[in-house]
Protein backbone atom coordinates (compact mmCIF):
# COMPACT_ATOMS: atom_id res chain seq x y z
CA UNK A 1 0.00 0.00 0.00
CA UNK A 2 1.30 3.44 -0.91
CA UNK A 3 2.16 5.70 1.97
CA UNK A 4 -0.01 8.74 2.34
CA UNK A 5 1.78 11.99 1.60
CA UNK A 6 2.46 14.12 4.66
CA UNK A 7 0.47 17.36 4.87
CA UNK A 8 3.62 19.38 4.16
CA UNK A 9 4.54 17.32 1.09
CA UNK A 10 0.96 17.44 -0.16
CA UNK A 11 0.94 21.24 0.12
CA UNK A 12 4.21 21.47 -1.82
CA UNK A 13 2.85 19.17 -4.49
CA UNK A 14 -0.31 21.27 -4.79
CA UNK A 15 1.69 24.50 -5.13
CA UNK A 16 3.91 22.88 -7.76
CA UNK A 17 0.83 21.75 -9.71
CA UNK A 18 -0.64 25.27 -9.62
CA UNK A 19 2.61 26.78 -10.88
CA UNK A 20 2.86 24.24 -13.67
CA UNK A 21 -0.69 25.04 -14.74
CA UNK A 22 0.28 28.73 -15.01
CA UNK A 23 -2.86 29.85 -13.18
CA UNK A 24 -1.22 33.02 -11.90
CA UNK A 25 -1.94 36.07 -14.09
CA UNK A 26 0.89 37.68 -16.01
CA UNK A 27 2.14 41.06 -14.77
CA UNK A 28 0.20 44.03 -16.15
CA UNK A 29 1.70 45.57 -19.28
CA UNK A 30 1.97 49.34 -19.84
CA UNK A 31 -1.35 50.78 -20.99
CA UNK A 32 -2.23 53.27 -23.69
CA UNK A 33 -5.21 55.31 -22.47
CA UNK A 34 -7.18 57.18 -25.13
CA UNK A 35 -9.36 60.04 -23.84
CA UNK A 36 -11.92 61.38 -26.28
CA UNK A 37 -15.26 63.14 -26.44
CA UNK A 38 -16.95 66.19 -27.97
CA UNK A 39 -15.28 69.60 -28.01
CA UNK A 40 -15.96 71.46 -24.78
CA UNK A 41 -16.42 68.53 -22.40
CA UNK A 42 -13.21 69.34 -20.52
CA UNK A 43 -10.65 66.83 -21.78
CA UNK A 44 -7.74 69.25 -21.30
CA UNK A 45 -8.99 70.37 -17.89
CA UNK A 46 -9.39 66.82 -16.56
CA UNK A 47 -5.92 65.81 -17.74
CA UNK A 48 -4.48 68.98 -16.23
CA UNK A 49 -6.06 68.04 -12.90
CA UNK A 50 -4.52 64.57 -13.09
CA UNK A 51 -1.12 66.18 -13.73
CA UNK A 52 -1.57 68.51 -10.76
CA UNK A 53 -2.31 65.54 -8.50
CA UNK A 54 0.96 63.91 -9.58
CA UNK A 55 -0.73 60.87 -11.08
CA UNK A 56 2.07 58.66 -12.50
CA UNK A 57 1.41 58.43 -16.23
CA UNK A 58 3.10 59.74 -19.37
CA UNK A 59 1.03 62.58 -20.82
CA UNK A 60 1.47 62.67 -24.60
CA UNK A 61 1.30 66.21 -26.00
CA UNK A 62 -0.80 66.58 -29.15
CA UNK A 63 0.53 68.35 -32.24
CA UNK A 64 -1.79 70.95 -33.78
CA UNK A 65 -1.91 73.68 -36.40
CA UNK A 66 -4.51 75.76 -34.57
CA UNK A 67 -3.44 79.10 -33.06
CA UNK A 68 -2.23 79.09 -29.46
CA UNK A 69 -4.66 80.58 -26.96
CA UNK A 70 -3.43 83.18 -24.47
CA UNK A 71 -3.35 80.73 -21.55
CA UNK A 72 -1.66 77.90 -23.44
CA UNK A 73 2.03 76.95 -23.47
CA UNK A 74 3.78 75.45 -26.47
CA UNK A 75 5.11 71.98 -25.70
CA UNK A 76 2.93 71.69 -22.61
CA UNK A 77 -0.68 72.10 -23.70
CA UNK A 78 0.04 71.35 -27.37
CA UNK A 79 2.92 71.33 -29.82
CA UNK A 80 1.92 74.25 -32.06
CA UNK A 81 3.26 73.88 -35.60
CA UNK A 82 2.64 75.36 -39.04
CA UNK A 83 0.45 73.51 -41.58
CA UNK A 84 3.60 72.90 -43.62
CA UNK A 85 5.41 71.31 -40.69
CA UNK A 86 2.38 69.16 -39.92
CA UNK A 87 2.31 67.82 -43.46
CA UNK A 88 6.03 67.02 -43.18
CA UNK A 89 5.29 64.99 -40.03
CA UNK A 90 2.60 63.04 -41.88
CA UNK A 91 4.94 62.34 -44.79
CA UNK A 92 7.71 61.08 -42.50
CA UNK A 93 5.30 58.83 -40.53
CA UNK A 94 5.89 60.75 -37.30
CA UNK A 95 2.21 60.71 -36.30
CA UNK A 96 0.30 57.77 -34.87
CA UNK A 97 -2.96 59.31 -36.09
CA UNK A 98 -4.06 62.67 -37.40
CA UNK A 99 -7.30 64.37 -38.32
CA UNK A 100 -8.67 67.69 -39.46
CA UNK A 101 -11.02 69.07 -36.83
CA UNK A 102 -12.85 72.37 -37.32
CA UNK A 103 -10.48 73.21 -40.19
CA UNK A 104 -7.33 72.66 -38.07
CA UNK A 105 -5.03 69.64 -37.96
CA UNK A 106 -4.39 67.56 -34.83
CA UNK A 107 -2.11 64.54 -34.44
CA UNK A 108 -0.52 62.21 -31.88
CA UNK A 109 3.30 61.92 -32.07
CA UNK A 110 4.15 58.26 -32.63
CA UNK A 111 7.64 58.27 -31.08
CA UNK A 112 6.47 59.75 -27.77
CA UNK A 113 3.91 56.97 -27.35
CA UNK A 114 6.37 54.27 -28.40
CA UNK A 115 9.08 55.48 -26.01
CA UNK A 116 6.69 55.56 -23.05
CA UNK A 117 5.42 52.03 -23.66
CA UNK A 118 8.93 50.66 -24.28
CA UNK A 119 10.02 52.14 -20.95
CA UNK A 120 7.15 50.35 -19.19
CA UNK A 121 5.17 53.55 -18.60
CA UNK A 122 1.45 53.97 -19.07
CA UNK A 123 0.68 56.68 -21.63
CA UNK A 124 -2.42 58.82 -22.08
CA UNK A 125 -3.49 60.73 -25.19
CA UNK A 126 -6.42 63.04 -25.89
CA UNK A 127 -7.97 62.93 -29.34
CA UNK A 128 -11.25 63.72 -31.04
CA UNK A 129 -13.71 60.89 -31.69
CA UNK A 130 -12.46 60.50 -35.26
CA UNK A 131 -8.92 60.06 -33.94
CA UNK A 132 -10.08 57.53 -31.36
CA UNK A 133 -11.67 55.45 -34.14
CA UNK A 134 -8.37 55.50 -36.05
CA UNK A 135 -6.36 54.38 -33.01
CA UNK A 136 -8.94 51.67 -32.30
CA UNK A 137 -8.18 50.13 -35.70
CA UNK A 138 -4.41 50.39 -35.20
CA UNK A 139 -4.20 49.50 -31.51
CA UNK A 140 -7.41 47.75 -30.38
CA UNK A 141 -5.79 46.77 -27.06
CA UNK A 142 -5.64 50.41 -25.94
CA UNK A 143 -8.16 51.57 -23.32
CA UNK A 144 -10.77 53.93 -24.77
CA UNK A 145 -12.55 56.38 -22.45
CA UNK A 146 -15.35 58.69 -23.62
CA UNK A 147 -15.57 61.92 -21.62
CA UNK A 148 -18.94 63.63 -21.75
CA UNK A 149 -21.30 65.99 -19.91
CA UNK A 150 -24.67 65.31 -18.26
CA UNK A 151 -26.59 66.99 -21.11
CA UNK A 152 -26.31 68.75 -24.45
CA UNK A 153 -27.63 71.89 -22.74
CA UNK A 154 -24.63 71.96 -20.42
CA UNK A 155 -22.29 71.44 -23.37
CA UNK A 156 -23.80 74.45 -25.16
CA UNK A 157 -23.44 76.52 -22.00
CA UNK A 158 -19.77 75.60 -21.57
CA UNK A 159 -18.94 76.37 -25.19
CA UNK A 160 -20.61 79.79 -24.90
CA UNK A 161 -18.80 80.51 -21.64
CA UNK A 162 -15.32 80.01 -23.07
CA UNK A 163 -16.05 82.63 -25.79
CA UNK A 164 -13.74 81.19 -28.43
CA UNK A 165 -16.37 80.38 -31.06
CA UNK A 166 -18.73 82.49 -33.15
CA UNK A 167 -22.44 81.62 -33.16
CA UNK A 168 -21.94 79.71 -36.42
CA UNK A 169 -18.97 77.78 -35.00
CA UNK A 170 -20.97 77.01 -31.86
CA UNK A 171 -23.86 75.60 -33.89
CA UNK A 172 -21.41 73.46 -35.89
CA UNK A 173 -19.75 72.10 -32.74
CA UNK A 174 -23.11 71.18 -31.25
CA UNK A 175 -24.14 69.38 -34.43
CA UNK A 176 -20.88 67.44 -34.55
CA UNK A 177 -21.16 66.62 -30.81
CA UNK A 178 -24.53 64.98 -31.42
CA UNK A 179 -22.94 62.72 -34.04
CA UNK A 180 -19.90 61.97 -31.85
CA UNK A 181 -22.09 60.84 -28.95
CA UNK A 182 -23.56 58.20 -31.27
CA UNK A 183 -20.06 56.67 -31.43
CA UNK A 184 -20.15 55.73 -27.73
CA UNK A 185 -20.19 51.94 -28.47
CA UNK A 186 -16.65 52.36 -29.85
CA UNK A 187 -15.38 53.00 -26.30
CA UNK A 188 -14.70 50.80 -23.28
CA UNK A 189 -15.76 53.30 -20.62
CA UNK A 190 -17.70 56.54 -20.23
CA UNK A 191 -16.90 59.25 -17.66
CA UNK A 192 -19.32 62.12 -16.99
CA UNK A 193 -17.54 65.39 -16.21
CA UNK A 194 -20.18 67.15 -14.10
CA UNK A 195 -20.12 70.86 -13.36
CA UNK A 196 -17.68 71.67 -10.51
CA UNK A 197 -16.80 67.97 -10.10
CA UNK A 198 -13.64 67.81 -12.19
CA UNK A 199 -11.78 66.06 -9.36
CA UNK A 200 -14.31 63.22 -9.51
CA UNK A 201 -13.89 62.89 -13.29
CA UNK A 202 -10.11 62.62 -12.82
CA UNK A 203 -10.59 60.03 -10.06
CA UNK A 204 -12.93 58.02 -12.28
CA UNK A 205 -10.27 57.83 -14.99
CA UNK A 206 -7.65 56.81 -12.44
CA UNK A 207 -10.03 54.11 -11.12
CA UNK A 208 -10.47 52.75 -14.65
CA UNK A 209 -6.69 52.50 -15.04
CA UNK A 210 -6.43 50.71 -11.68
CA UNK A 211 -9.14 48.24 -12.72
CA UNK A 212 -7.35 47.57 -16.00
CA UNK A 213 -4.19 46.73 -14.06
CA UNK A 214 -6.19 44.02 -12.23
CA UNK A 215 -7.36 42.20 -15.38
CA UNK A 216 -6.82 38.45 -15.37
CA UNK A 217 -5.70 38.73 -19.00
CA UNK A 218 -3.68 41.97 -19.31
CA UNK A 219 -3.95 44.15 -22.37
CA UNK A 220 -0.76 44.40 -24.40
CA UNK A 221 -0.30 47.28 -26.82
CA UNK A 222 2.22 46.54 -29.58
CA UNK A 223 3.49 49.62 -31.41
Amino acid sequence: MMKKLSRKKAAKAHISMIKNQSTFPSPAKPLLIVISGPSGVGKDAVLARMKESGYPIEYITTVTTRPRRATERDGVDYHFVSPEKFQEMISSNELLEWAKVYDKWYGVPREAVKQALNQGKDAIVRVDVQGAATIKKLLPQAVFIFLTLPSMEELAMRLKRRRTESSLDLALRMKIAEEEIKQLPLFDYVVVNKQDEIDQAALDIEAIITAEKCRVTPREVAL
